[in-house]
């Protein structure tokens, strides 16, 4: 029961995340992170926050579409750890792409609020 009402409340987080990431409006995108917040995915291993909106800003990669679902919710305190599966289309570099990935986002509770700490990509192998 508990943990389908945190499967419920953090696939609103997401869902949130996810429209703030196609809207690749960085302050909404900022609304969601904490200041260090990290992207780790097989192809940039660790990608900070600035390098990820310089990206963003520069027009090299943008979202049409991004869904998650929410598989495992654990919370340990003021910590989360939400695993799901991802889909997302959109643009890189100008070129079509499509991603199918397992996701992990490491969430923190700040003032009474859940903030993305880290978001770890892995594709899922076909």
């Amino acid at each position: 029961m508990i943990e389908e009402q945190l499967k419920k409340q953090f696939q609103q987080i997401e869902d949130s995340f996810n429209k703030a990431l196609v809207s690749n409006d960085i302050e909404e995108i900022r609304k969601c992170i904490t200041n260090d917040w990290v992207l780790v995915d097989s192809q940039g291993g660790i990608i900070p926050q600035e390098r990820f909106f310089g990206v963003l800003e520069q027009g090299l990669l943008s979202h049409s579409i991004m869904t998650k679902e929410i598989l495992r919710v654990k919370v340990y305190g003021d910590i989360a750890l939400v695993t799901g599966r991802g889909q997302n289309t959109g643009t890189w570099q100008g070129q079509p792409m499509e991603a199918d990935e397992w996701i992990t986002d490491v969430y923190k509770r700040e003032n009474g609020k859940w903030l993305c700490v880290l978001t770890h990509l892995t594709p899922v192998k076909k």
